[in-house]
């Protein structure tokens, strides 16, 4: 992968958050960059602005929750632009409550967006990552280490994400392809502010402590150098690898900690 500007990324997610700071990267260093939502007008926002910058980007919306868009999506990538190098699955969303207070409904909704969209993106873009040794980039949590008290969906949504990392590290073992799954601590998104509808609510505030909290701009840059040496398994933030830790020696102080955290609406 040195001729960069020939060297295609896809990243669902794009609009806004992790995702869009990650387009910017990509673009910055060179790569022409497919940006992937539902929200079509904030993805040409963005657009413009690389396209403004000297960059090369393709805006393909998508609905993560419906095979056919991942599929159709793809197919575009490759018409317009005949390869595709790497694909970051960052698309997802969380669903907010106790377990004992979530329907069957809030656990599909989960499910199907952060799981089975995460592994048919990868379905669909496997056959042409293949043709280039390319790469694959999942966005997963720190949560999938961690209890996830009011948010256990969504914790369960990323340790299968971690799962499916795994899995597809075996899987693809010999066709050159990589999986790095990425576990990010806290940073600045939208994420509390989406109901489990899927409806954005601006004036929401977001319970996660403001002062442990990465801009997004530093986040993509780790995330985009930890694809670029294909890591396998790569958490960040500071204070996400030392609850990482304490978890795994000292389960019962993480258990207290986490239980007397914020509750999202």
């Amino acid at each position: 992968m040195t001729n960069t500007k020939e060297n295609v990324v896809w990243i669902t997610g794009a609009s806004s958050g992790i995702g869009k700071a990650m387009a910017f990267e990509w673009a910055r260093l060179g790569y022409k960059v497919v940006l992937s939502a539902r929200r079509k007008e904030l993805l040409e926002e963005i657009a413009l602005e690389i396209k403004n910058s000297g960059g090369d980007t393709l805006v393909v919306p998508v609905d993560i929750m419906e095979e056919k868009s991942i599929e159709n999506a793809v197919q575009s990538i490759i018409t317009t632009w005949g390869r595709l190098d790497i694909a970051v699955a960052n698309a997802g969303f969380g669903v907010f409550g106790s377990i004992d207070k979530l329907t069957a409904k809030d656990w599909n909704r989960q499910l199907q967006g952060n799981v089975t969209g995460l592994a048919l993106t990868v379905k669909y873009t496997l056959p042409h990552l293949k043709q280039n040794q390319g790469r694959i980039g999942l966005v997963g949590s720190v949560g999938a280490y961690l209890p996830n008290p009011h948010v256990g969906a969504y914790g369960a949504s990323k340790a299968a994400v971690y799962s499916i990392g795994l899995t597809l590290q075996a899987e693809l073992k010999g066709t050159g392809v990589s999986c790095t799954t990425i576990h990010p601590g806290f940073v600045v998104s939208e994420i509390a502010r989406i109901d489990n509808e899927g409806v954005w609510h601006p004036e929401r505030p977001d319970p996660r402590p403001s002062k442990l909290m990465w801009p997004t701009d530093k986040a993509a840059k780790v995330m985009v150098k930890a694809i670029m040496k294909r890591r396998r398994n790569y958490v960040f933030t500071t204070h996400g690898r030392v609850f990482v830790w304490l978890q795994r020696w000292f389960p019962g102080l993480v258990r207290t900690i986490v239980s007397k955290g914020p509750k999202p609406e």
